[in-house]
Order: structure tokens, then C-alpha cells, then sequence
């Protein structure tokens, strides 16, 4: 790890998130920070990641936006970002800095990003440390897309992150490429990545499976996904915790399975129709708030 095929993933992935983030952190605040670390070469992930800024020049214009880059087996990343920090708005500062990423809570705190929002993309071979984590939560105003080799959830817990979604990505028969974790404070953001996973999944024929599934049973991304491994968690949350509102198993399907939000709504209404669960309403679209439960 990583291999061709992970480095081309994770680019994507890296792209269709910051394009959904950078936009929503401008609305709210008048300066951004984005916080980009490799271990070993960035595999043209900072490239890409910048040419997302410059896409959005009109959104960034009257505001300030922090890029800090760390790779540290990356020596032409001088000459490579070059060009398209030409092309950046006079309001973007891009920050190559020397060495591995555990210097980004140094980076981040220079760089001035207390208060402010923060994305922050890691892609780290090992286990991620405390420090790095705490970085990136930024106090309240970080959300974190890391690539590792294992599990990042109490970890990210830990950080401060109420919100945690995990998948491990599988190309070919069963070649697990290591684990994408995602924390943040936002149930929007956490629906964005996972429908930039599964959109990625499916340009690329990639699979995802739960990191915390002790049978390991993947799912295809691609058409019409089997939401049957979805049924049943949801069946099963419903009977460990009694009746949930349709938001709150939203927020399940993302953050203990590797589903999509709107997967829950099909899955309840397949449940529902075979008389598996009963609803607040007779009918109807199901609301956020209309609470769900299993048949007395």
C-alpha cells in the first residue's frame, strides 16, 4: 500500500469531497484551511486538490483560503504545483512544507486555522496518531478523510469527531487496500463522502466492505446495490435500541455500515412493505422525524 490503483482512487476521492466542502466552508466563514499529508509521494493528489480551489476562484474571491501541503517523498512537487498556483486567485496561499505529516499540527497552527474550518486529508500507511488527529479536528471546525492501514474509529473518537463512517476498499477478488475513514460534526458531510465513495466505487470497480463485519461480505457499488446486509442492521438496531426516527437510522446506515443515507429510505420501505416494521403515518413520503418501529 499504496498501489496504482489506491493512488487513482484516493485522488478522486480527495477531488469529489473538497469540491463538496470548499464551497459549503465559504458560505460560512470568511477564511478556509485545507490540509493536505502523504507519506511518501502525493501521487498528483495535490495537483488535482488545487485545481478543485481554482474551479471555485468566484467563491473564493473577498476571502481567504490557506492550502498547506505536506509530502515528503515528493521533490518535483515544487515544479509539478507550479503551474496551477498560477492560475489560483490572489487570495489563495499555498504552503509546501518539508517533511512527514506529523508535522502538521505545527502546520495547521501557523498557518492560523483556529476557529476557522478546516479539511484535512491524510493519507498514512500506519496507524494515525493522537496528535495528528487532534490537529485535524481543529477544536469544532475540522472534518478528516484519512487513508490508513486499519481501523481509525475509537481514534477519531477520541479526537473529538462525533460523527465516524468507515470502509475498507477491495479491488479484484479480495485485494483489501486499506481502510478510508471520515470523521466530522456534520451529517450533510457525512452523506457527501459517502456518495462521493460510492460514486468513485463505481467509475472504478471498486467494492467496500465494514471494517468491523467479522464475516467481511462486500458490497458492489455499481447499479442497483443488494441492501439485504442493510435490512438486516437496520432490523437489528431497531431491536437493540427500540424505535428511531427515519433521521436517526440515516445516520446509522452511514456511520455502522457502507451505505448510503438514501439506501435507508429504500430499505424501510421494502421493510415496511413486507410488513417487517410499522410506521408513525399510513403513507406518504417518510419524513426525518416520523419514527419507525418493529410490530408489537
Amino acid at each position: 500500500m499504496p498501489t496504482d490503483r489506491t493512488t487513482v482512487f484516493l485522488r478522486e476521492l480527495l477531488v469529489r469531497q473538497l469540491t463538496t466542502w470548499l464551497p459549503a466552508a465559504l458560505q460560512r466563514s470568511r477564511r478556509a484551511t485545507i490540509a493536505l499529508a502523504w507519506t511518501g509521494t502525493d501521487g498528483g493528489g495535490a495537483q488535482a486538490a488545487l485545481r478543485v480551489v481554482a474551479a471555485h476562484a468566484d467563491q473564493v474571491r473577498g476571502r481567504r483560503v490557506t492550502v498547506l501541503v505536506l509530502a515528503d517523498g515528493a521533490s518535483d512537487l515544487p515544479t509539478r504545483l507550479g503551474p496551477v498556483e498560477a492560475e489560483l486567485p490572489a487570495e489563495v496561499t499555498v504552503h509546501l512544507l518539508p517533511g512527514a505529516p506529523q508535522q502538521l499540527p505545527v502546520a495547521v497552527k501557523a498557518a492560523g486555522a483556529a476557529g476557522s474550518p478546516l479539511f484535512t486529508f491524510l493519507d498514512l500507511p500506519d496507524a494515525v496518531t493522537p496528535q495528528l488527529l487532534a490537529a485535524a479536528a481543529n477544536g469544532r471546525a475540522g472534518e478528516v478523510l484519512l487513508h490508513t492501514g486499519s481501523s481509525a474509529r475509537d481514534a477519531l473518537g477520541a479526537a473529538g469527531f462525533p460523527l465516524v463512517a468507515e470502509v475498507t476498499h477491495v479491488f479484484g477478488a479480495d485485494d483489501a487496500a486499506g481502510v478510508i475513514a471520515f470523521g466530522s460534526r456534520s451529517d450533510r458531510s457525512l452523506e457527501a463522502v459517502r456518495d462521493a465513495l460510492w460514486a468513485v466505487g463505481a467509475d472504478l470497480d471498486v467494492r467496500y466492505r465494514n471494517p468491523a463485519d467479522p464475516a467481511g461480505e462486500t458490497v458492489d457499488v455499481t447499479g442497483d446495490p443488494d441492501l439485504a446486509p442493510l435490512t438486516r442492521e437496520l432490523l437489528a438496531e431497531l431491536r437493540r435500541n427500540g424505535p428511531r426516527p427515519v433521521t436517526e437510522l440515516r445516520r446509522h446506515t452511514l456511520t455502522a455500515t457502507v451505505y448510503r443515507a438514501a439506501d435507508t429510505n429504500q430499505a424501510l420501505q421494502d421493510l415496511l412493505s413486507a410488513g417487517a416494521l410499522q410506521r408513525d403515518r399510513e403513507s406518504g413520503r417518510l419524513a426525518g422525524d416520523e419514527k419507525i418501529t418493529l410490530p408489537r
